[in-house]
């Protein structure tokens, strides 16, 4: 083989190396972002059980709609006070944490706009459901409606 394709794929090698550390680095730093914006906001409850939790920074007094988890047996009854925005995953920052190798780190968010309730998909690896429709942009989110983040499933109640 010639020197200079030596070469060649000498320094491919270390552009696809050097790009391997920069998504490490970003991925940590997105982890760490997040643990700190966590430790800034308000407290959060103890949890309840280790595969979700409550966030006592929720303005539960504002808004009288919750989700509430159906699915599965272990999480029903569950319930989370739902205000601005509310952030579903595995991460701790997140005001719904649930442990589920199907949930992307930063999952899903439910928000308000104009008193309406949106969910979104946050490109998680394994979709969000609305109904059992995949979520590919902010979709009204109404009472009675059913969202499924990996194998959890939630309903919208008042």
């Amino acid at each position: 083989m010639p020197e200079s394709l030596l070469t060649i794929l000498k320094l491919c090698a270390l552009a696809l190396l050097y790009l391997f550390f920069l998504r490490v680095l970003r991925a940590v730093w997105a982890e760490v972002s997040s643990t700190r914006t966590a430790a800034v906001g308000p407290q959060s409850a103890p949890a309840r059980a280790p595969a979700a939790r409550r966030s006592s920074g929720l303005r539960r007094e504002r808004s009288s709609s919750h989700l509430t988890v159906v699915e599965p047996p272990e999480l029903k009854g569950r319930s989370f006070g739902l205000a601005e925005e509310l952030t579903v995953g595995r991460a701790a920052g997140c005001q719904v944490t649930l442990d589920d190798n199907y949930v992307s780190q930063l999952h899903a968010r439910i928000f308000s706009r104009d008193g309406t309730l949106f969910v979104e998909d946050l490109g998680s690896t394994n979709g969000t459901y609305l109904n059992s429709r995949k979520v590919s942009s902010p979709v009204v989110f109404k009472r009675g409606d059913r969202l499924k983040i990996g194998s959890t499933v939630m309903e919208l109640t008042s």
